[in-house]
């Protein structure tokens, strides 16, 4: 019997991209990213604003944090398209939208969403549904990781080129992964081309964070360890940069959360802002 449930985007997914468009809604320009795709993609009940993990204000630093990593990773494709690099690689898609919103730079790409392949079917559907189609540029790389495939050899199968660079991203992954698959992820991407730039977040142990977001983490854990996903692995920035170099990375650095206050935040009078000690970003090149 097929399992429903992995025909839909989780709930974590969803929620992401609730929190995108809720940007947009609830706080004032400017936007650090305007994206109301995934909302379009789910199209949920009306009243999907009352759900107490949409709540504006208690919500307010979960979403910075997910749209500053956003607008991050895009501006960092965005740079190493201008270097010449011309494949994309999301590890965990989901509901990304970038190839619905910036096609002018995604077209000059080669773009592989890498998810399992039921909520990848759905999102397939929903693209064409809506008019976005799928352009040839866009692959969709479908990976049963419960049965074991290895999502290096599907995406060489979807048309990968690994004799040339690559920008390969996972954002909203790695806590669910114990940390020998994440060191074997490193290994992985450490293997690609000369020139390869990886981009991943990680959550700092709870303890860590600043006391007004920890409740909102730890209600997150819970509510993930609930629906049968829970938080595995926990990584200080130094030990996620260590393991990065270890996996055979030529360079890798933490990106805090601090560097995207000042990028993308610094303006702003609302206090709007990602906190620190929460969820941040390694970036590695080989």
């Amino acid at each position: 019997m097929n399992d429903k449930r992995n025909e839909v985007p989780d709930s974590t997914a969803a929620r992401v991209a609730l929190w995108r468009a809720l940007h947009v809604e609830a706080d004032p320009p400017p936007h650090v990213l305007e994206d109301d795709i995934g909302l379009r993609l789910l199209a949920p009940d009306e009243d999907w604003r009352l759900r107490g993990d949409m709540d504006p204000q208690f919500t307010r630093p979960f979403r910075a944090s997910i749209v500053a990593r956003a607008r991050f990773i895009e501006d960092l494709v965005v740079e190493q398209a201008g270097q010449g690099v011309s494949q994309y690689v999301i590890l965990g898609a989901g509901l990304d939208s970038f190839a619905q919103r910036k096609p002018e730079i995604a077209s000059r790409l080669t773009v592989f969403e890498v998810d399992p392949p039921g909520p990848q079917a759905w999102k397939r559907s929903r693209l064409v549904e809506l008019g976005f189609g799928i352009p040839e540029w866009l692959r969709f790389v479908p990976v049963d990781f419960e049965a074991g495939e290895r999502w290096r050899d599907q995406l060489v199968a979807a048309g990968f080129d690994d004799s040339k660079p690559a920008v390969v991203v996972s954002t909203g992954v790695s806590m669910y992964l114990t940390k020998d698959a994440n060191a074997a992820t490193l290994r992985q991407v450490a293997g690609f081309a000369h020139g390869s730039t990886f981009a991943m977040t990680f959550l700092l142990p709870l303890d860590q964070a600043n006391p007004e977001v920890r409740p909102g983490l730890e209600m997150a854990e819970k509510g993930a360890r609930a629906s049968g996903t829970p938080f595995i692995s926990y990584f200080t920035p130094p030990e996620v940069v260590t393991m990065a170099r270890e996996a055979g990375f030529r360079e890798a650095r933490h990106v805090p959360a601090s560097d995207l206050a000042r990028r993308y935040f610094a303006d702003r009078t609302d206090g709007l802002r990602p906190p620190d000690n929460a969820e941040e970003l390694l970036v590695a090149r080989t």
